[in-house]
């Protein structure tokens, strides 16, 4: 049997605001990424997120961002590896928090955003934020792009790393994102987004959009809970796995 975690991004409503259909979302994932109040999120939801992703059996993880609540973590703000490291440990901190009041364990850590983008290729900056996840926790797991410089930064100072697909995200040929600028930085269409994500995961490849494939691993995969059909999204994605013989588990299981 193979495995596979399914994550999404969570806990990003704030204040008078509310994004996502998170109560939704979670009956079909085995991971969640909770925002720490940096790019969204405040308490009051941290607190709520964490219950909600306890009472379905969902894996917890801290989802650290940019201080950008108006651009929502997605510019790009060049700060310093020290930097990095402070803003990390501050936001698993107070997610571990909640979490610890609940008698329960956080088990991951992924950036969010330009945060997690700039990671993906820099390597100082990755090793900071390695560092950052390793030392709240050493059993901790960190997220990064299959390929990314996160994950090299993790395993090389004995911190588990998951690598990272995303489901309706299309590819470069060098195993990067599109970038959300582009006009087909995104797959729309269900079954072509169901089929990469199968791909992916028993053959180890993905499409590009230059009509190539790269060489990709498959340990987490992405689903965005903020689109339109976010929630039959992720149960058809999640059904369509089983189908094919990949059964959705919390990395922390399997890795």
């Amino acid at each position: 049997m193979l495995y596979v975690d399914l994550n999404c991004d969570m806990g990003e409503s704030f204040g008078a605001y509310t994004l996502g259909r998170d109560e939704e979302i979670l009956g079909y994932v085995t991971s969640a990424n909770i925002a720490c109040g940096f790019h969204a999120g405040d308490p009051a939801t941290m607190r709520k997120t964490v219950k909600l992703a306890l009472d379905k059996g969902v894996a917890i993880g801290a989802h650290p961002g940019f201080q950008d609540l108006a651009g929502f973590g997605r510019r790009n703000m060049f700060i310093s590896p020290q930097e990095a490291y402070d803003l990390t440990v501050y936001q698993i901190g107070a997610l571990y928090g909640f979490v610890k009041a609940e008698g329960a364990t956080l088990r991951h850590v992924k950036p969010h955003g330009a945060l997690y983008n700039m990671a993906a290729r820099d390597a100082a900056l990755a090793e900071a934020i390695a560092e950052a996840v390793y030392k709240v926790d050493g059993n901790l797991i960190l997220f990064g792009l299959a390929g990314g410089e996160l994950g090299k930064a993790a395993r090389k100072i004995g911190l588990r790393a998951a690598s990272e697909v995303f489901a309706d995200r299309t590819y470069q040929e060098d195993g990067s994102l599109t970038p959300r600028t582009h006009p087909n930085a995104l797959l729309h269409d269900t079954e072509a987004a169901v089929n990469q994500v199968i791909r992916m995961v028993k053959k180890g490849k993905v499409g590009t959009l230059q009509g190539t494939d790269a060489a990709i691993q498959a340990e987490t995969i992405c689903i965005h809970g903020d689109g339109a059909h976010a929630v039959e999204f992720a149960a058809h994605i999640s059904q369509a796995l089983q189908e094919a013989g990949i059964q959705p588990a919390p990395v922390h299981a399997f890795l």
